[in-house]
């Protein structure tokens, strides 16, 4: 048994220097390996947790100016709406002011044609009036010699 303790023994004396280059080995591996790249992997999620915040906070910003511009968008078709409206109401206006104007000329014009008209057949009348009276002297100076003249 004492033999197996000192082999033991020899082993673990053995093994110290390995264990001793193992702990160095794994402290090297803690600060310069696992050290740096915990500090990048940290570094690089508060990037991207900071870019993805910030595409959000850019986001919320081109929606808020795409609203505002959807508002101004949505007042300016107010607006020409109105001044449409408000120039087919003057047009219509116009039209009916034209309209108005003609109705006027027109019954003017159909006035005047009526005196004119009336102021026609009156001459037309005292024409055919006095064509009458001449005829029927004609006549009459045409039958009368013949009856005055059968009877004589």
């Amino acid at each position: 048994m004492q033999e197996i303790i000192q082999q033991l023994g020899a082993l673990l004396l053995g093994a110290v220097p390995t264990a001793l280059l193992f702990i160095v080995l794994v402290l090297a591996y803690q600060f310069l390996v696992q050290g740096p790249l915990t500090a990048t992997l940290k570094e690089r999620r508060a990037r991207t947790e900071g870019a993805v915040e910030d595409a959000h906070k850019a986001i919320a910003k081109a929606e808020a100016r795409a609203a505002e511009y959807a508002d101004k968008l949505r007042q300016a078709r107010a607006e020409i709406y109105k001044a449409r409206e408000e120039r087919v109401r003057q047009w219509m206006a116009n039209r009916d002011a034209a309209l108005e104007s003609a109705r006027k000329a027109a019954s003017a014009r159909v006035g005047q044609a009526r005196t004119e008209i009336h102021a026609d057949a009156e001459l037309a009348r005292q024409s055919m009036q006095g064509a009458v009276a001449e005829l029927a002297n004609q006549v009459m100076r045409a039958v009368l010699p013949a009856v005055a003249g059968g009877s004589r």
